[in-house]
């Protein structure tokens, strides 16, 4: 048995605004997977996700993998990733989970997933998790193998910064660090995260009622569009961050925009290739309702980043900043987005700075 069993909450981090200059943090890029904990016990090993469940099924070849290179009693910290094109690709990740074990394999043959470790919690009979971060990963990188990536990490808060830029363009999320003194504390917010944020002004083309109100009382979330450079307009994504009384105020401002006449993302105005809201995919077997809006108005969103190729669209759920009555919505397109400079994702794995030819 091994000291530690699992299910194990892992440990979480809590935002923080920039790289600090301190002595007392290791920094690690932050990757942008599948967060996913290790058990090995002789034959015995288990991919645990943060919530708890089991992965196995979705990775076959990382379990291989593993099996082949970790020590026969072992529990790690880490994240699953995929590399598509010499970037990490969420999407790509995300198709891994599928009802159909064929397309699972398929996938795994296409574009191999990749474990990265950030923490070692066991290793044998020695339980680690009430030791310091130095200690932890003085032992993790003694495990370093072929297929066992361990991440990048440094004390120096000026390589952190210069991760930080660089990497985005591999497709990494940011900074972490950890408090070099602290245990491995699961399910708390010990650690902290740097991560991009950016802003971009968009169409508001259309809007969800809240499923706590009657249609037209409450406002749940905004979608959000921007024009391609053939004047399609897509969409890119939503705002639903809102007190409740501000929902209120939404439904009966935006009740005049309401329109069941002629719109982009209807009928015979849609385009091949235009992304549109509500369709049916992989998490969700039927339509998700939502109310066109004339496209007569722009808001400011803050933003972290963006996947999904050409057209792209915003990773996870965009902020509300502002409203902007200056701007013209056909003026809202995908130009003003930033595009990290490209970046070896393979220098990232092994650990060195590298700005791609």
């Amino acid at each position: 048995m091994l000291p530690i069993e699992s299910p194990v909450k892992p440990m979480l981090a809590r935002p923080a605004s920039k790289i600090p200059e301190s002595a007392e943090l290791l920094f690690e890029p932050k990757w942008d997977g599948f967060r996913c904990l290790v058990f090995r016990d002789g034959d015995e090993l288990s991919l645990q996700s943060r919530s708890g469940k089991p992965l196995n099924r979705y990775f076959p070849e990382v379990l291989e993998r593993l099996r082949a290179d970790l020590p026969e009693r072992v529990v790690l910290d880490g994240e699953l990733v995929v590399v598509v094109n010499g970037r990490l690709d969420f999407d790509a990740l995300t198709e891994r989970v599928h009802p159909a074990q064929s397309r699972i394999d398929l996938l795994a043959e296409q574009h191999p997933a990749r474990y990265v470790a950030f923490d070692l919690l066991a290793l044998g009979d020695e339980s680690f998790v009430d030791e310091p971060t130095s200690a932890r990963r003085e032992r993790l990188e003694g495990l370093a193998a072929e297929h066992v990536h361990i991440t990048p990490a440094t004390t120096d808060p000026a390589t952190a910064r210069e991760w930080f830029t660089l990497f985005e363009g591999a497709g990494l999320d940011g900074v972490i660090g950890k408090p070099l003194a602290a245990g491995y504390s699961p399910g708390k917010r010990v650690m902290f995260k740097y991560k991009h944020s950016r802003t971009a002004d968009c169409v508001l083309a259309g809007l969800r009622w809240h499923v706590d109100g009657e249609p037209g009382e409450l406002v749940g979330s905004v979608l959000l569009g921007l024009y391609d450079d053939a004047g399609v307009l897509h969409h890119v994504g939503t705002v639903g961050s809102f007190p409740v009384a501000r929902r209120r105020e939404l439904a009966g401002e935006l009740a005049e925009l309401i329109t069941d006449g002629e719109h982009p993302w209807l009928g015979d105005s849609t385009r091949e290739g235009q992304r549109l809201p509500g369709g049916v995919n992989r998490w969700r077997s039927a339509e998700q309702p939502w109310v066109p809006l004339r496209p007569e108005r722009v808001l400011e969103v803050g933003y972290e980043h963006t996947e999904g190729g050409h057209p792209a669209r915003f990773r996870l759920n965009a902020q509300f900043v502002r409203w902007r009555p200056d701007r013209e919505p056909k003026s809202c397109g995908y130009t003003q987005l930033e595009e990290p400079a490209n970046y070896d994702l393979d220098a990232v794995f092994r650990g060195e700075v590298k700005p791609a030819s």
